[in-house]
């Protein structure tokens, strides 16, 4: 299971990502928009040490080489303007709105997703433009994994791993929440049962 972190500072926002990852999360994708190159150096510098390979950089990739990060994620718009090629990491994931897209993609993604499922969480008027589900058996790129990304939460996680996504990404889910490790632990329980 992935999380995505909020793209605006959340409260007490490390504290939570390092319970997170004491919860057993495998990779947090940090997009940070806004976050000029010191901000998001200091945002990482912030996040314990251990956890640090479990991070996936959604910009400021240069950044990726002195924290010790092997993850980079390329937006669509990256993928598009082939601004992937110039990155040799170990693992590079992208972002996919379609089943056409996903299915061009190069061999050099290890995992893609593939949004919106469901009406988005954080997103206002962000809707499925097309059942995403239904699309999937037309899936012919078996090389790279296809993440489930867009309202995924407690009720719709069992129902999403079912229909032939390989993986899920919280976003809205999580720091939409009250408690957000408690929401976590329960899509984590739903989604190994």
């Amino acid at each position: 299971m992935i999380v995505i972190t909020n793209p605006s500072a959340i409260a007490n926002e490390i504290s939570i990502i390092d319970s997170l990852f004491e919860e057993g999360l495998s990779l947090l994708h940090v997009r940070k928009p806004y976050f000029s190159e010191i901000e998001m150096a200091e945002f990482i510098h912030q996040i314990k040490l251990d956890f640090r390979s479990n991070l996936v950089l959604h910009n400021h990739h240069q950044l990726a080489e002195n924290f010790e990060i092997y993850r980079v994620h390329f937006s669509e718009k990256e993928r598009k303007n082939n601004l992937t090629m110039s990155h040799n990491r170990r693992t590079s994931s992208t972002s996919t709105h379609s089943i056409e897209d996903f299915n061009a993609l190069e061999e050099n993604f290890d995992y893609a997703f593939l949004s919106p499922v469901f009406t988005s969480i954080s997103k206002e008027n962000y809707h499925p433009g097309e059942n995403l589900f239904e699309a999937l058996k037309s899936r012919k790129n078996h090389q790279t994994k296809v993440v489930a990304l867009g309202g995924i939460d407690s009720e719709n996680i069992q129902k999403t791993l079912e229909n032939g996504f390989d993986d899920v990404a919280l976003l809205g889910s999580i720091w939409n929440n009250e408690n957000p490790i408690k929401q976590f632990k329960l899509c984590q329980k739903i989604a190994h049962s």
